[in-house]
């Protein structure tokens, strides 16, 4: 019953992007508000839920990943109500991207919650594959171009989470039978592994898969390409949910490879990290317009999620998630107001709106830009401080907190290049440039809102509760 719920609102939505009423785009719109409900209703049932068998199994972290991403949708939809004023898209393209949203939420759905590797990866393939139209829908040289870039990059990063998945397999194979394809037999069983070497190589291949689907290293610059060429809610959907299909993998993969190896299983993320954040401090700081900015920005924060899970942090972690979710698609759904009629130009672009929508606009787009370099109270202020007190504490138990103060030290350095940066662009954006009188429309304030009131939200004493529940 409860995946029928699940699945019926993105069926709805399918459904309705064949019509060619005028008003269609708002009934879509109210789809999407659906898939909410029954998202609200599996949050307070008992955890684990069992959805479909031990196929489909909902716990506190699926669910909070679920609502978390459900309530960006809501946002990305009403940002789409205006997206026909500010870029040039025919309504064919229009329902067509819809069409593929709601394939996009059902493969989201399925690798969320999914017990089972080899459902996890049919989600996270079916999400990947659709969102290559959603880029098409941008009928330009550069979309058409991106889109085949990222078929083939998704291909090559889907496929190596497969072969990773079945090498984890056949090390539990002999233990557990075709069972060895679910997570929470493999965390139950993982010290019992009789081939912990090769889970461990299968964990790393699917760990280099998923990171380079986030824009990882050695591939940060196809993802800030790609969110370039195709229409701002494309890039919204990429960074606010296809990213949390992609780490809730991570998560699940992660947690039984601790088991495994907790030593190798760090070392091998600490330096995949600090290496990622590395090279994209830097080209943050090359960065000319806002995609790439906000888009390379979103790689650095994965890594320091990445990061702060496996150094034992898992409420630094789920709080930066959920900080970074709703941060990122609030400043790339801006990015459809502040670069209208395709002007890229960042000086002076919180300069010109008039009226209280205008006002407001500028006032939480400030405030967004400020909280995603963690100045508090942002979320992001606080998960950072546990996050890097949860490695100084890991360090302790061990005989290298010498070289993890050292390695801290380094992160610091190269979050503060980030910080100087993103400072920057915003007194450029505040101080400089010519005034231009520009438009905000009531559905984009709403989901800004939305978006505030969600990071509000986040920071509550009940809030905080429940992410320290998640084990």
């Amino acid at each position: 019953m409860m995946a029928t719920l699940l699945i019926l609102p993105a069926f709805a939505m399918f459904l309705v992007s064949f019509s060619k009423h005028k008003k269609a785009k708002y009934l879509l719109t109210v789809t999407s508000f659906a898939i909410l409900l029954p998202i609200v209703k599996l949050f307070w049932l008992p955890k684990p839920y069992a959805i479909w068998g031990e196929y489909l199994v909902a716990d506190k972290l699926d669910t909070y990943i679920l609502l978390v991403s459900s309530l960006v949708g809501i946002g990305v939809t009403l940002a789409l109500l205006t997206l026909d004023l500010h870029v040039k898209i025919s309504a064919k393209s229009y329902r067509r991207f819809y069409r593929f949203f709601a394939t996009f939420w059902v493969g989201l759905i399925f690798s969320i919650l999914a017990n089972h590797m080899g459902i996890y990866w049919i989600g996270l393939e079916l999400a990947t594959l659709s969102t290559v139209y959603m880029i098409k829908t941008n009928h330009s040289l550069a979309a058409h171009k991106e889109a085949w870039n990222y078929m083939i990059v998704g291909a090559i990063a889907i496929s190596l989470v497969l072969f990773g998945i079945i090498l984890m397999y056949a090390s539990a194979k002999p233990i557990l039978g075709e069972d060895a394809m679910r997570f929470d037999l493999l965390l139950q069983k993982a010290q019992d592994i009789p081939s912990p070497f090769l889970f461990e190589m299968g964990f790393a291949i699917s760990t280099v898969g998923m990171f380079v689907k986030m824009g990882f290293f050695p591939m940060n610059l196809w993802l800030a390409n790609i969110e370039r060429a195709s229409f701002y809610p494309v890039a919204a959907l990429f960074s606010g949910i296809l990213e949390s299909a992609v780490i809730v993998g991570f998560f699940r993969f992660s947690e039984i490879a601790m088991k495994v190896n907790y030593a190798h299983l760090f070392s091998f993320i600490f330096v995949y990290a600090l290496l990622t954040i590395f090279i994209v401090a830097f080209l943050l700081y090359r960065a000319k317009d806002f995609m790439r900015l906000f888009s390379l920005s979103g790689v650095e924060h994965m890594a320091l999620i990445a990061l702060f899970w496996v150094s034992g942090g898992t409420f630094a972690a789920l709080l930066h998630f959920g900080a970074h979710a709703f941060l990122k698609p609030a400043l790339f759904l801006s990015t459809g107001v502040l670069e209208s009629q395709g002007k890229y130009h960042i000086a002076g672009a919180l300069k010109g709106y008039v009226g209280k929508r205008g006002k407001l606009f500028w006032f939480t787009v400030s405030l967004f830009l400020l909280a995603i370099i963690s100045l508090p109270p942002s979320p992001m202020f606080f998960s950072e401080i546990y996050g890097f007190g949860a490695m100084i504490d890991m360090a302790k138990k061990s005989d290298h907190i010498l070289a993890m103060i050292g390695a801290i030290l380094l992160l610091l350095l190269l979050l503060s290049i980030i910080f100087y940066r993103f400072v920057t662009v915003y007194q450029s954006m505040k101080y400089e440039g010519e005034t231009v009188e520009k438009r905000v429309y009531t559905s984009e304030i709403l989901a800004l809102l939305l978006f505030a009131v969600c990071l509000g939200f986040l920071m509550t004493p009940a809030s905080f509760a429940f992410l320290r529940s998640i084990v």
